[in-house]
């Protein structure tokens, strides 16, 4: 093994520093992620209690188009629709246990 292949991250506060940033950015998004699922369950009871749809594909659609149109990047509009897809999906999964709760 040559030495450039032996040397380690560790020690380097340039890598440090990025990996705080990194961490920081990531409590905030545990943090939103979590207040979003509140938010998302007062909706539903309000729906539930009133006997509304709890899935609106138009509002879906709507939601990933906006977020795509005021995305500043580097992030792709793929990247902008996957990931907000998966965190709708994975509120549902939080909030009823299922996949595909409609």
């Amino acid at each position: 093994m040559s030495p450039e292949n032996s040397k380690t991250p560790e020690g380097d506060p340039l890598v440090s520093a990025l990996r705080e940033q990194i961490d920081a950015v990531d409590l905030a998004l545990l943090s939103a992620v979590n207040r979003r699922l509140e938010i998302v369950r007062a909706l539903h009871d309000h729906k539930l209690e009133r006997g509304y749809s709890l899935y609106d594909p138009s509002r879906e659609a709507a939601l990933i188009a906006g977020l795509q149109t005021a995305n500043g990047g580097p992030l792709s509009d793929d990247g902008v629709e996957s990931f907000f897809r998966q965190l709708i999906a994975l509120s549902r999964r939080e909030l009823y246990g299922e996949e595909e709760a409609r």
